[in-house]
Formats: C-alpha cells, structure tokens, sequence
C-alpha cells in the first residue's frame, strides 16, 4: 500500500430514541447494513452492540449509524435487546469502514474480525462449578485420583478446566459429580486481578537515545505520523520502542505491538517483564477462547494496558490507543491471504491516520514500500548503525557449490563441515538454515519415475520422516509412506530427493554424532510453550548446533551463537515472483543476523551455486543501499508496486471449466482506460488448490489511479456463477 490519504472520519456520537430507523452492521459477508427500529423504552447510541432478528434466528451486531433503507417502516422489526457492553468505539468503526472500502470486502466480513469472540459481547449467564466432597473413599481409579489433587486446595472450577488440568476427560469429571465426589456450586466469572505495568528507566547508547526521544515526542503529540526504526539486527530496536510504549502508558492510554510470529515472542516477553515488572495482554490463535474473551474485555475496558499480538490485533476495540508498533514490518506474516485480504502493517497505517495516532514500523531490512515512502517525505526515518554494546557485525562469505560441493549424497559442502568443526571446537553455537520443512520436497519411484503429488493440489507431497508421513504443504493432505510405488508397485523404490531440514538434521548426527543439535521448525514448534524451551535451550547451551527454517531468524538473540550458514541461499530466487529477490534479501540478512550478537565475533556462509547473483553480491558487499537502488529502478521501469498499483484476481472452482469461462467472462469486460492494464486470463502457478482449479488475472495500474473506483466498475458487469470463487487482493504480495 502507499502513503495512506484516508478520508473516513471519526464518526460522533449519535444518540437514536425509540421509533428511529437505525443501521445495524451484521458479522456477515452481506453488501452492508439492515435497518431496524428502535423499541419502546430504548436508546440506542451508534455503536451499541445490539441483538437483532435475522430470519428465524437472533444475530449480534452492532448500530452503525441512522438507517437508510427503502424499507416500509411498518416491515421493519425491532432490535431485541442492547447488550451490556462497552460500544465499538468511532475509530474501530470508521477502521472497519475504510478496510472494507480499501480492500473491496463486505463491511460485515470486516466486523467479523473485530467480533471474533462473540462470548465476549453476550452477557454471563448462570455457570455452574465443583468442589471435591468432604468424603474420601479407599479406592480410586488414577485418572480420578489426579482430579482429587487439583481440585484439593479447595477452589471452585469448570468442569472443562479441572479436564484439562487433571488431563481427564470430561467423562471422568462427570461421573466424579453423579457419584458425589464433586459437588456442584455457582460459579462466578470474574476478571483476573489487574496488575499495572510499571516502566523501568534502561541505559540506551547515544544512537538508542536519540531515537527513543523521537519517538516519545511523537507519542507525546497524540497525532498521525510514522517513524520508521531502521537498525541493524542486535542495534537494540526492541529497547528503543518500548520507550514509545512507556510514553503511551505515562499519558494513560494503551499500546499496540504487533509482531510476525506470536509463538516465537518467549524472549521479547522476558524483556517486556523485566522492562515493565508484568507481563502484557497477547492475541494469537494459540489462546484458549475463555482466554481470548477475557483479553477482548480487557481491550475494550482499557484495562488491557499493551496488547501484543498477531495481525488480528489491530482489529480489537481499543477503549484509548495511544501507539502503535510493527516489529519486523517488511514480513510477510503480516499478510493476510484469505477471508478479508489485507496486509496489517499498512492497515496500521491507515488506523493511525483515522484515529490520529503514531505508527512505528520496525526493521533490520524495511520493505521497499517503506523505504520509498521515506525518500518521499511520508515517514520519517529513525537510523541505528551499530549494534548494542560493541557487537560487530558477522562477516558474510559465499561457499560456491560449483567449486566446493558436498560429498555425494550430502547437502553440506566441506567448507561448512569444516567451520562447523572450529565452531564446535571453540564452545560456540552453530545454526544450520534451510527454509525447507521435512526431510525431502519430492519423493519418486527409481524404477517408473512416479512423483508423490497431492491428490487436492498442484503440488509434490513432502516427507516427514520424524512422524513417517508424506504430507501436503498447502491442504494439509497426509498419507503414510508407502512401501511401494502406487503406480508400479514395485516395493522399497521410493527415493528422497532434496533436502529438508529433518534430512540436515540427519546428516549432522552422522558427521558429528557427540554435538547436540535440535531442529526449530513449526512441525516441531507448535505453540508458544514448545518456543520458549526451544530458545531457553539454545540460550543455555544446552544445543550446540540449532537447525531450522524461517522461523529462527525472527529475534532470537542467542549470545554463544557464532556460526550461520545456509544450507541452500539461492532457494526462493527462482519463479518469476515480484519479491523474489527482495524477501530472499530480507531472510539471509535477517538469518545472518543471529551471528555474533554478544562479544563473541559471528560468521556467515551461504550455500550458493549463484554467487553472481545481485542478492548475493549484495550481502556480501554489505551493500544494501545499492541492492533496493538496483530494486527500486527495476520496479520504477516495469510501473511496478511500490511505483504502481497491481490488484489479483483468483477464479477457482472445482470445475475447472466453469471456473475458467468465467475468468473469461472477467477478461472480456476489463476495463480499457488510460493507466491500466489487464493481464490474464492465465492458470495461476498453484492451478490446483484444496481441489479447487484456480485462474489468476492481474490489474496494474499507474500509481494516481483509484484502483477501487475501477475494480467495482468492472466487477458490477460480470455475474460470478454459482460454484465459482472469485478473491479480490489489492496489493498482492504473494503470487502463488
């Protein structure tokens, strides 16, 4: 997205008495809102969530303003009930209301994500909990002696949470209460005690300081603005932010850090509790719902002082948001590919703009998008050199695989065997890279040549070898292994080919049997708690050489680590992607980063068979100003993002045929106007997906063109079929 210039404003308050007409916003993907009276004896103020009938059944939603419907007012039917909750406040409607206008999804699919725990708005009802009996009989089964010791200090709990803590099922629980060994009482919910966050001064270098005043003053000006936070990796970023965030807090109002990776936070939060003496709200997938529906309140309440979260955080109902932070904004988590399709850092843009707030984006490697925005004058720019305490930078070498290959049948060339050996030697750490999950990519018959393919998608199935499966990377699809070929049956001709980090794994172990090495990779990382063993492992030595994907090079400081290489550097520069080049720039910097954060000296060495490649050349010049020039001027010359503006188009279908005839249909009636183009209509480079056929068209467009003015234009002159999907992304980042 460019410089944000959003016209939505911050609607007032308005107050509707009984007999108004009056707009109610629905979680649904419908056009927009319905309209319905106000009852006897009601007030409702835009912004009340409200229940509301909707055919035979009773919906949640929330007023969005006076109705303006064609509706006879004798048809209209009457809200239920207002719920006893907090109003979404004006500047989450008017966010919602610019989302969808951006993006071109349903403004009730837009509220669904800020209504994601809908136990959170309807009122408590009744609940009932246990105690354990006075009575103590002689025998009991093991699973309900574990209940009896949870529930022994006497506290009332539901019987999901004594099932989980007990890890019973609640079958077990529910006998225990027919046989009179727990006994039912009222169970009250009641918001955990409020533990406030209080900010400790930290020594900053002369650099961090500068940057953290900057930033305090922005805070302290409670208007728009962006500073982009552009350190090496170890320059102390995190530090620098958290004085934004304390700032927020001395004004009394709330902080927003959002961050790539929820499960890999294990050492950010051990920062933040030593910074702030108490730990902040979180919002990922990974939270239980009642915790998730507590964390809702708490936002909405202001009692919630720093949320950090996923991208899905920007869309909680912040009762006084003072700052808003993007860690690692050039990432591409922060895409959102499905559903209502947005990329959060520059929706944290836009929320900054509607709500007059400053948005900080942080970044070893910031987004050419945000690179340009600060030539422009759009965002100002916040610069630290060096790494914190006389950390020096890891020197960065290329192993040419043409000039030193691995023995057959091993992916380490002799080069990396050897600085593995020194490292080890030293009682340094080592990390192995490979941004490739499972043992092989491929697997093929050597008699018949047959390849495992996903039977629901255009794509190889890989091999687990850990859990003995090959499984799809895409739909989740999983088999077995077979011992034969399913299509020439003949028995144990199933080959791997390529390398996936269970297979490096495996060659460590044979090359250096006596080193303890561990694989980090979310096949083996499978929520926050496995993260945070896996990084205090690491940190305490307890690992000697740590093998992973993408995911190890989010942040992680470990002070011992002095060696990096990367197994395959040249993987993610093929396939004609926009990005290719940048995001393979942005990972090898981010990966090589990990080396020599504390007083150890750090070293790099890239696996390449392309050390010509201006990517690599620039990593191992150290030259990243002339890598995004090179970039920038490809981009300029082609009219591409950020010098222009793409939307996609995906058709599917899970027939083929109707899907592509209506894709036709959609390149027939494209617009023909000055500054856009249409291409397409093209199978996409995943044809298949979760067994739906997929065809891609792409709309470029000069940067001064209103691309949503346009796609609603042309969109209004085809009729999707039913069967048919049509998925609309502004500012595509990814191209699969």
């Amino acid at each position: 997205m460019h410089a944000v210039a959003a016209t939505t404003s911050v609607p007032g308050p308005t107050v509707f008495p009984p007999g108004t007409r009056v707009a109610v916003l629905l979680p649904l993907p419908l056009a927009g809102a319905y309209d319905y009276v106000v009852p006897e004896e009601t007030v409702l103020t835009a912004g009340d969530f409200v229940q509301v009938p909707l055919g035979p059944r009773q919906m949640v939603g929330v007023v969005w303003g006076r109705g303006q419907g064609d509706v006879a007012a004798e048809k209209l039917r009457a809200v239920a009930q207002r719920l006893d909750v907090a109003p979404l406040p004006p500047a989450s409607r008017a966010f919602i209301d610019w989302v969808a206008n951006y993006t071109l999804a349903a403004p009730g699919a837009v509220l669904r994500l800020a209504l994601s725990v809908p136990d959170a708005i309807v009122p408590d009802g009744p609940r009932t909990g246990f105690v354990l009996a006075e009575m103590s009989p002689q025998k009991l089964t093991a699973a309900r002696q574990r209940v009896r010791a949870v529930m022994a200090d006497g506290a009332i709990r539901a019987a999901a949470d004594i099932a989980r803590f007990a890890e019973v099922s609640s079958g077990v629980v529910r006998g225990m209460a027919d046989s009179g060994l727990l006994l039912e009482k009222p169970l009250f919910r009641t918001p955990p005690p409020h533990q406030p966050l209080v900010p400790k001064a930290v020594a900053l270098s002369p650099a961090q300081a500068t940057a953290a005043a900057e930033l305090r003053a922005r805070v302290q000006e409670s208007a728009f603005s962006v500073s982009v936070l552009d350190g090496v990796t170890g320059s102390g970023k995190t530090e620098v932010y958290l004085e934004a965030v304390t700032a927020a807090l001395q004004q009394g109002r709330q902080a927003l850090v959002l961050v790539p990776e929820i499960s890999l936070t294990a050492q950010w939060l051990d920062r933040f509790r030593a910074r702030f003496g108490a730990d902040p709200a979180e919002w990922h997938s990974e939270l239980s719902q009642a915790k998730r529906r507590e964390t809702w309140r708490a936002v909405a309440q202001g009692r919630a002082q720093v949320v950090v979260g996923a991208r899905s955080a920007l869309f909680l109902p912040y009762a006084n948001l003072g700052v808003v932070i993007v860690d690692e904004e050039h990432d591409s988590s922060y895409k959102q590919e499905e559903g209502v399709i947005y990329n959060a850092r520059d929706m944290a843009v836009a929320l900054g703009h509607i709500a007059h707030l400053p948005i900080v984006l942080v970044s070893a490697t910031p987004s050419l998008e945000t690179v340009v925005n600060v030539e422009q004058g759009r965002y100002r720019l916040l610069h630290l050199p060096e790494r914190h305490a006389d950390a020096q930078m890891p020197a960065i070498a290329a192993v040419d695989m043409r000039k030193a290959p691995p023995a057959r049948g091993r992916w380490l060339s002799p080069v990396v065997i050897d600085a593995i050996t020194q490292t080890l030697a030293e009682k340094s750490q080592v990390m192995l890279f490979l941004n490739r999950r499972g043992y092989a990519p491929l697997t093929l018959c050597r008699t018949c040549g047959h390849r495992l393919q996903c039977p629901n998608c255009q794509a190889w199935l890989v091999e687990h070898r850990y859990t003995g499966r090959l499984e799809c990377h895409h739909c989740g699809h999983s088999i077995p292994m077979p011992r034969a070929c399913p299509s020439c049956h003949t028995e144990d001709s199933l080959a791997a080919c390529g390398p996936g980090v269970e297979r490096i794994a495996e060659e460590v172990a044979q090359l250096f049997p006596d080193a303890r090495a561990a694989v980090m990779a979310s096949d083996t990382i499978r929520g926050p708690a496995d993260a945070t063993a896996m990084v205090r492992a690491v940190t305490e030595h307890k690992v000697d050489i740590l093998i992973g994907t993408q995911i190890v090079a989010k942040g992680h400081h470990f002070p011992l680590l002095t060696l990096v290489a990367v197994v395959d550097a040249d993987l993610g520069l093929g396939g004609g992607d926009l990005r290719a080049s940048e995001r393979t720039y942005q990972l090898l910097s981010q990966v090589a980063g990990r080396a020599g954060r504390a007083e150890r000296p750090g070293h790099v060495l890239l696996q390449t068979y392309m050390p010509e490649h201006p990517v690599m050349e620039a990593l191992l010049a150290d030259d990243r100003a002339g890598f995004l020039q090179r970039e920038s001027e490809e981009r300029r010359a082609g009219t591409w993002p950020p010098f222009g503006r793409l939307v996609a188009l995906i058709v599917s279908g899970p027939n083929a045929q109707r899907a592509e005839g209506y894709a036709r249909d959609l390149a027939r009636t494209a617009p023909h106007e000055e500054g856009v183009r249409v291409l397409g209509p093209a199978p996409a480079p995943l044809a298949l997906l979760r067994g739906r056929h997929r065809f891609r068209l792409l709309l470029r467009a000069q940067r001064a063109v209103n691309v949503q003015a346009v796609m609603r234009a042309w969109l209004k002159r085809s009729t999707c079929p039913n069967g048919v999907r049509l998925q609309v992304d502004v500012d595509p980042y990814s191209f699969f």
